[in-house]
This record gives C-alpha cells, sequence and structure tokens, in this order.
C-alpha cells in the first residue's frame, strides 16, 4: 500500500522537498505507527523543504517536524491502537521521518496524548509554535511574571508577533489577563493583531536599530522574542528590573550584541527555550495548558488549512516571512 509523504533529497549540497509516493517498507524503526491526520508549517520546515537552511542530516527524508493522528499499531504498552496521539521535536525531518506523511512509526516515548478539550486539527494549529509559545509563557510565570493593573509598565512584549509563535503567544498572554505589546514589521497584520488581544503595535524596526548604549528606559515587564540579533538586544536593553525575556528564535540573526549590564545592574533573566528535546514532564504540562488556556475560537482565527502537495510552495513563503499566524497542513486532504 503507497501512501503520499514530501521527501527531502540532496540536490546540489542542499535539501530539496517534493511530493513523493512511499510504501510501508519506507517507514523508519519504531515500536509504535501512527495514521497521520495533519501536521504543520513552521519556520524550521521551510528551511527543510526549500533548501534555504541545512535542517535535514541524511537522504532521503521526510519533512514536516510535527504530526498528529490516531495510533495503528504498538508494540509499546503505553499505547493503543485508536490512541489519538500528538508529537512534536525529538528529531523529526532532521534525523528521524516527520509528519508530512500520511502513515509514520515513531518511538513511543516521544508521543504525548492529544489534549482534552482539542482536535487533532487543533492540536496542529498549535503545533511545534504554539508549544513553543507556551513553553514562553511558563519561563515568564517562572521567572514572577504575573498580571498587572493594566498600565503601561506591566506590558509584554512578544516580537515577530504576526508569525506562528508571536500569535499564538500573544492570544496566549492576552487570555491570561496581560496587556501584550506586539512588534512586526507587516502594517496589514496589525488588525489581526489587535484581534487577538494586543493592545500596543510596536514597529519591528524601533527595536532592530542598533541602539549604542548599554541600557535604555525600562519599558517591559517581560518579553517573548523570536528574533535575535539586535532585536532581542534592544528587547533586553528595555526590560524592566527583575524582567524575563524568553528567547526562541533567530529569524534576524543569530548574534546578540549587548553588554552585561542589563543582567548585572537590572537583574534581567534570560531564558532559551527549547521545544525539540523538552522534557516529557514539561511537555505534557504545556500541552495540558494549551488545551486550557488558548481560546479556541482565537485559534481558529488565527489558523488557515492547506494540503500537502502545496508544501514547497509555502515553505518559500514561510522563509520570506509572508505567511501570517498558522497554517495546519491536512496530510490526506
Amino acid at each position: 500500500m503507497t501512501h503520499s509523504a514530501i521527501v527531502a533529497t540532496d540536490v546540489d549540497g542542499a535539501s530539496r522537498g517534493a511530493l513523493t509516493s512511499l510504501t510501508d517498507a519506507d517507514l523508519p524503526d519504531g515500536d509504535v505507527t501512527v495514521a497521520v491526520a495533519y501536521s504543520s508549517l513552521n519556520y524550521k520546515d521551510g528551511l527543510a523543504v526549500s533548501g534555504k537552511g541545512r535542517i535535514v542530516r541524511s537522504f532521503p527524508m521526510v519533512c514536516g517536524i510535527d504530526l498528529a493522528g490516531t495510533v495503528e499499531e504498538s508494540d509499546s504498552p503505553a499505547w493503543k491502537r485508536g490512541d489519538e496521539v500528538v508529537l512534536t521535536g525529538w528529531g523529526l525531518s532532521e534525523t528521524h521521518p516527520g509528519g508530512y506523511t500520511q502513515r509514520q512509526r515513531v518511538r513511543s516515548q516521544w508521543l504525548v496524548a492529544k489534549p482534552d478539550g482539542l482536535t487533532l486539527l487543533r492540536s496542529m494549529a498549535i503545533g511545534t509554535a504554539g508549544l513553543t509559545a507556551m513553553l514562553c509563557v511558563l519561563a515568564l510565570e517562572g521567572g514572577g511574571l504575573r498580571p498587572g493593573e493594566g498600565g503601561e509598565e506591566d506590558e509584554v512584549l512578544v516580537t515577530g508577533a504576526a508569525g506562528g509563535v508571536g500569535s499564538v503567544a500573544v492570544a496566549l498572554l492576552a487570555h491570561l489577563g496581560y496587556r501584550v505589546a506586539a512588534s512586526t514589521g507587516r502594517s496589514s497584520a496589525h488588525g489581526f493583531l489587535t484581534s487577538l488581544g494586543a493592545t500596543t503595535l510596536v514597529d519591528r524596526g524601533d527595536l532592530a536599530t542598533p541602539s549604542g548604549r548599554p541600557l535604555d528606559r525600562e519599558r517591559w515587564a517581560g518579553a517573548v522574542d523570536v528574533v535575535g540579533g539586535e532585536t532581542l538586544a534592544s528587547v533586553i536593553r528595555q526590560t524592566r528590573y527583575r524582567g524575563t525575556v524568553a528567547a526562541c528564535g533567530l529569524t534576524g540573526g543569530n548574534d546578540l550584541p549587548i553588554t552585561v549590564l542589563p543582567f548585572i545592574l537590572r537583574g534581567v533573566n534570560l531564558m532559551g527555550i527549547d521545544s525539540v528535546s523538552c522534557p516529557t514532564d514539561i511537555r505534557t504540562e504545556a500541552w495540558g495548558r494549551l488545551g486550557r488556556d488558548l481560546p479556541t475560537d482565537l485559534l481558529d482565527s488565527l489558523t488557515t488549512v492547506e494540503p500537502l502537495r502545496r508544501v514547497p510552495e509555502l515553505a518559500e513563503e514561510i522563509v520570506a516571512g509572508r505567511t501570517r499566524g498558522r497554517v495546519v497542513i491536512d496530510v490526506n486532504a
């Protein structure tokens, strides 16, 4: 029996993903076989499929860092046929075939039960991006952040706010009672962001411009940064005393041009967020919080669903920064 998949091959030293037919003989080692229903589109997927980043470690490779579906076969006592499961990270699309396929075999310890209150489609509307956003919120809470009285000094900043991680972070924080400042370079996304609950809009250029100062005026109670580079440096310089910045991305670069002064004079906390190898207990906590704290109407408003065949085209779009919100991939459409 054949099934469809987006498979990356080595083309002139770079990965290129294309729609391909596979059989069960192509399935990798693992103790659970999943009938995949949905995957999602993330920045890392865009890099892997388009060949614009060194994501794939060996070829050929089924792309897609997320999947959601139903267990078909299991040699693990933890899972049985019919269980609805979610898998994000753990090297999918890098070292292990991923979720852009209709059937996949994986390791049982990588799976998480689909949270109550979410469908398989909505779990992939969340996907790695939403999980990362929730891990950022947990980090901010762990640093002592709590909703304030609504004043400007209580604002939490989200950079790259129109993207997958950013849009979910805006929706989560607003729903939890925070005043949210959303940074974007796309004026066309302003209405979208205010609909998610953002109360202040910040032009991306204001944060991306080098300051030349070791410290700037304190503005943010905390921040979620998906950009890195000069933007992250600006965010840290503007974070108030003992505030926390959760850093989870590098779309604006992987350098950090900053002094130690924000850390040793203001006690700013910089928390790195990893969603790939995040321990199962924290991952399970984050998914449980997503099932409770992310309003499904807002989730639906920032989600579009696309068929598997469009993944190569969509990969180019997300790398170029032309997608908005979350894109779910229906692998059976």
